[in-house]
């Protein structure tokens, strides 16, 4: 383990990250199959206002966001489960979020509820996961790392499962919203919505934020912890609920996108710190200008058609996987 770094250290890789993320926000939206004229869209002149207020700008927001979200809660998991290469599918909660999703697509929820129901269906789903590992996880009062973790990865094959036979007998329309929401892709989402997911993404970042010196000290062991005075029940509840609500959150707008929760913790990780006060907010950064980043790449890359950003995240997550578990093995 690094050793811990001094507080201006710490200051400067954060701040680093946070001018990468607003570089990324502000350069991002102008790259596209076509080109934007800026003076026309400073003079709110059709399609190139249009095209970059509603569509690119949307779109960059929550590639930052989601992928922020994403890679914060593979960096929670990971704390929890004292796993470097733990993500937010390993507990089954992405998984569970995306089953929800799945069945508002097959049922064509929106559509006959009349509001954003795909959204509500990742939540509920992430919920019913999050309360049947918590419930099996709990005995005599303790929360276990270990079964928290078989836990997930069974419920996590379960809604696998489920997701292929639904899919297996929807009609064809539907079955191909399931494909493509499944390849998981960064589209552009009301102004609204993006304000809803920012906040709750920013409140679960200070929860977990606050608890930062705690995960430090779990990391060392749960008895550690618990003789400095973590709560770990309490910690170990709000981690995992937390987690849960960035995943959910994630998925519903961008449907499941991996890779993201393992690589850019791993990289805080073993580039920058494993201290939690620093891991866990350039994990956020980090992860939400790589998302946007791969996003954009699919949108060039075989213009004018596009590749979807969690395709773009496989091919390159894939191959990091490997080396990695080389190296570790």
């Amino acid at each position: 383990m690094k050793a811990p770094q001094s507080s201006a250290s710490s200051f400067g890789w954060i701040s680093g990250c946070a001018v990468l993320f607003i570089l990324a926000a502000v350069i991002l939206p102008l790259i596209g199959p076509t080109g934007i004229d800026m003076q026309r869209v400073f003079a709110k002149l059709a399609p190139d206002y249009g095209i970059f207020v509603e569509l690119r700008i949307t779109r960059v927001l929550l590639g930052l966001l989601a992928g922020g979200a994403l890679a914060l809660g593979g960096g929670l998991f990971q704390a929890m489960l004292r796993d470097s290469l733990a993500t937010p599918y390993t507990l089954g909660v992405s998984a569970g979020a995306a089953l929800g999703a799945v069945l508002v697509l097959a049922l064509d929820l929106e559509r006959i509820l009349g509001f954003p129901a795909l959204w509500l269906g990742s939540m509920v789903g992430a919920g019913a996961v999050l309360a049947m590992v918590a419930g099996a996880s709990w005995r005599g009062g303790h929360i276990s790392g270990v079964r928290l973790l078989l836990t997930g990865i069974s419920l996590n094959s379960i809604c696998s499962a489920f997701i292929l036979l639904i899919y297996g007998v929807v009609r064809e329309r539907r079955s191909f919203s399931i494909t493509q929401w499944l390849l998981g892709r960064v589209d552009s989402v009301s102004y609204t919505a993006l304000f809803v997911f920012a906040v709750a993404v920013t409140l679960t970042c200070a929860i977990l934020l606050r608890q930062a010196r705690a995960w430090n000290l779990i990391a060392i062991g749960e008895t550690w912890a618990a003789s400095r005075g973590v709560d770990l029940q309490r910690v170990m509840l709000t981690g995992y609920v937390c987690g849960s609500v960035l995943t959910a959150g994630a998925i519903a707008l961008t449907g499941p996108i991996g890779f993201v929760g393992l690589i850019v913790p791993h990289l805080v990780r073993s580039r920058i710190s494993p201290d939690n006060r620093l891991l866990l907010p350039c994990s956020f950064l980090l992860g939400g200008v790589m998302l946007a980043a791969c996003d954009a790449i699919g949108r060039v890359v075989l213009a004018p058609a596009e590749l979807p950003a969690g395709a773009v995240m496989a091919v390159i997550g894939g191959p990091y996987l490997v080396w990695v578990v080389r190296r570790r093995f």
